[in-house]
């Protein structure tokens, strides 16, 4: 019976929404930064060079929730390029497989835990090298260059356009 009553949840207050002025420069940041990456995609030869679909879940924080410990810099490129590594090893190792792609996703979330660099879309990180299958290349292009682009677009715009600090820590 307590495992039902915990399905109803604590009651707590449903948390304030953004202001009107917080959500438009989430909305301008998100879009300025895909934006950038997908210009800088289309101006290359190779399909995957920059983009990779976590990049927009990494914006909804870097932009949505600048303070949370999830959209700080090491988070984000640490968890990125370190679920990038753990899906192309496990790739490499075990081939194309559901239960790898289980492990590589239960895997980086642990390893970005111990790390300290916990950033959720960075899971999705790990399915998108199962779901394409592409080389080694991918830690760097898109992985990492993506990461820091977001980050750099983020400490510009986040600071040119709030008046808290971002990153809260390196």
């Amino acid at each position: 019976m307590k495992f039902f009553d915990k399905l109803r949840g604590e009651q707590a207050p449903i948390p304030a929404r953004a202001s009107v002025r917080a959500i438009v420069l989430a909305w301008l940041g998100c879009a300025l930064t895909i934006g950038l990456l997908a210009c800088l995609q289309s101006l290359t030869q190779e399909q995957r060079l920059i983009m990779m679909a976590p990049f927009g879940a990494s914006c909804g924080l870097v932009f949505g929730y600048p303070d949370a410990p999830f959209s700080q810099p090491r988070s984000v490129v640490g968890g990125h390029c370190l679920s990038a590594f753990i899906g192309l090893a496990l790739l490499a190792l075990c081939g194309p497989v559901w239960w790898a792609m289980a492990l590589g996703v239960a895997t980086a979330v642990a390893a970005m835990m111990w790390l300290g660099v916990m950033h959720p879309p960075a899971g999705a990180t790990v399915l998108s090298i199962f779901l394409t299958l592409p080389s080694w290349k991918f830690l760097l292009l898109p992985t990492l260059l993506g990461s820091v682009l977001i980050v750099l677009v983020a400490l510009a715009y986040n600071n040119l356009t709030r008046t808290a600090a971002y990153p809260k820590y390196w």
